[in-house]
């Protein structure tokens, strides 16, 4: 996994430079297999496929997570994120207005797990995917 390719893709990331396809892309080409972003600590751990992981700190604004989970809200903002018409920053504040405490992107499988205060979950997978 190369760490340092790893920490550019997620400082523009955080910095709403890129899009999603384009930190997907940029992830896989470093050996990311998945990563998992705890919004609630703020930390992601990204992993890759020979068992090692790095941590970084979340530098993007963070507030409380929403008390109720979500399906539409989270749905409604990765479909702004899939469109190019919000970046992550927004999609972070989206996030926790829709109750997502974390979320797991599994970049190998092309889906992500968002997850709720109470163990609820949504499913999304890649648009090309589908």
């Amino acid at each position: 996994m190369d760490v340092e390719a790893i920490q550019q893709v997620f400082e523009q990331s955080q910095a709403g430079k890129l899009t999603f396809p384009e930190v997907v892309r940029r992830a896989l080409a470093a050996g990311v297999e998945s990563y998992f972003c705890d919004l609630t600590s703020g930390r992601e751990t990204f992993y890759a496929a020979d068992g090692g992981a790095h941590v970084e700190p979340m530098t993007v604004r963070r507030g409380p997570v929403a008390a109720e989970f979500s399906k539409e809200g989270i749905v409604a903002a990765i479909r702004g994120a899939q469109s190019d018409s919000i970046r992550y920053p927004e999609f972070v504040q989206q996030a926790l207005a829709a109750g997502v405490t974390g979320y797991w992107a599994f970049l190998t499988g092309e889906r992500v797990v968002y997850f709720g205060r109470k163990g609820e979950m949504h499913i999304e997978e890649f648009p090309a995917a589908k």
